[in-house]
């Protein structure tokens, strides 16, 4: 017990960080995840429920490039509380809509542009107090918890918030993330002390602090090019998360319970994946890991899900699919880590966000669009002995499934494409 206690040597603060955060982080998915299917039974529409996260991502996307300086310069400990603090305040207003009977698409639309204006901000002042909670022997091991947090997450958020929505309502789902919530800005303000960061040798502004953040970044090149590679992967796979719903929703043998099967085996998938990566020793090349975990997951799940009639196949592919992903993060958030001077990362993972970021709303508004629009008329009008119609089935959900075809090429394609970008390997060079 000493010997695996010794491990985690010096990381008793960011636990408490880690684990409270990472509880609100599930109350807040288990609404989000109950909110989708309530929208969808709304209007049966993919946009629609795509728009949810379009509203979530496009201030970040947007201002993320200007919060840099705030985690360069803002009290941390102060700045997350007082964000989990105000996006609890959205999830009371829902939860008011709700129990008045006025609940509608475009309140969540609202709140949802609101929740993410609290996460351009809080993300990289999150970013920054991770590195200062984390000695740099632990890199690669907090690395792993993080993707383990997040694959508790997308394991525990669809199987809580199905049975709770089931057995109780979508009140209780808003109470259980209410109360995490206060349980993490209790934590933050009562019990939390962060590391001083190196003082910048002058404040810039938020202008200046965003041509920084991307001056840096156009002169490490590596770093650049990752980001690229994967905000094209973002792409395609919001586009996967706006059809997904649809599809499962709709399909014979599909439902709410089987959307919610899909997404607890995912959630065991990566819940797996990251327990891989904690365990793996660090790499010889960090670069060939990101780029064949990606092209391993890219090239099968879309495929099996495009192509499978049952929740059998539509599982397995989760399991392709997800079970390498932390791995990849694990060795992404690693690099990033050790390439990037702790006194830029605040300026510079706002660049980064922005930069891999603004292809998630494209991809769901795109995603959406193509499902609703173009997919499912396409679908509708095969005949049902056409080759189309053999290959991906007939009826509502099958132009999602034609999406999956498409995106599982594009997918594939884009790894390959990066995979032979020498600025990429130029990251392994430098040690």
């Amino acid at each position: 017990m000493k010997r695996f206690l010794s491990k985690f040597a010096g990381l008793r603060m960011f636990f408490i960080v880690w684990s409270t955060q990472n509880l609100s982080i599930l109350g807040s998915s288990m609404t989000s995840f109950a909110l989708v299917i309530w929208s969808y039974q709304q209007k049966g529409s993919a946009l629609t429920t795509a728009l949810l996260s379009v509203c979530s991502y496009a201030p970040y996307v947007l201002l993320s490039i200007f919060a840099g300086t705030l985690g360069d310069r803002w009290d941390k400990r102060r700045t997350m509380a007082v964000c989990d603090s105000l996006a609890g305040l959205t999830t009371v207003a829902v939860l008011f809509l709700l129990r008045t009977g006025r609940l509608e698409i475009w309140h969540l639309y609202v709140l949802n542009a609101l929740n993410g204006l609290m996460s351009t901000i809080q993300n990289p002042v999150s970013e920054v107090s991770v590195t200062l909670l984390t000695p740099k022997e632990q890199v690669q091991r907090v690395s792993g918890l993080l993707s383990l947090s997040g694959s508790l997450v997308s394991l525990l958020s669809p199987v809580f918030a199905t049975a709770v929505l089931t057995l109780l309502g979508m009140e209780a789902v808003i109470a259980f993330d209410l109360l995490t919530c206060a349980a993490a800005v209790g934590t933050m303000v009562f019990a939390v002390r962060l590391p001083e960061a190196p003082a910048p040798a002058e404040r810039p502004s938020p202008l200046r602090s965003a041509a920084e953040g991307l001056g840096w970044l156009a002169a490490n090149r590596g770093v650049l090019d990752l980001i690229l590679f994967l905000a094209a992967i973002n792409l395609i796979a919001s586009m996967y998360n706006a059809a997904l719903p649809a599809m499962l929703l709709s399909r014979p043998g599909g439902g709410e319970a089987v959307l919610g099967l899909v997404e607890t085996v995912t959630g065991l998938a990566s819940l797996a994946g990251s327990l891989l990566a904690s365990a793996l020793p660090e790499p010889r090349s960090r670069v060939r890991v990101i780029c064949n975990c990606l092209l391993v997951s890219m090239s099968t799940e879309n495929l099996l899900l495009a192509l499978g009639r049952g929740p059998g196949v539509w599982c397995l592919g989760a399991v392709l699919g997800w079970t390498l992903i932390p791995v990849m993060n694990t060795n992404m958030n690693a690099l990033l880590r050790l390439r990037i001077p702790v006194e830029m990362q605040g300026r510079v993972y706002a660049a980064r966000n922005t930069l891999q970021f603004f292809t998630i709303p494209v991809g769901y508004l795109l995603g959406g669009v193509l499902v609703d629009r173009f997919f499912e008329p396409l679908m509708a009008a095969q005949e049902p002995g056409s080759p189309l119609a053999a290959l991906l089935g007939t009826g509502k959900g099958s132009g999602a499934a034609a999406l999956f075809l498409v995106i599982a090429g594009a997918g594939a394609a884009v790894c390959l494409l990066f995979r032979r970008d020498r600025h990429l390997w130029e990251l392994e060079e430098r040690g």
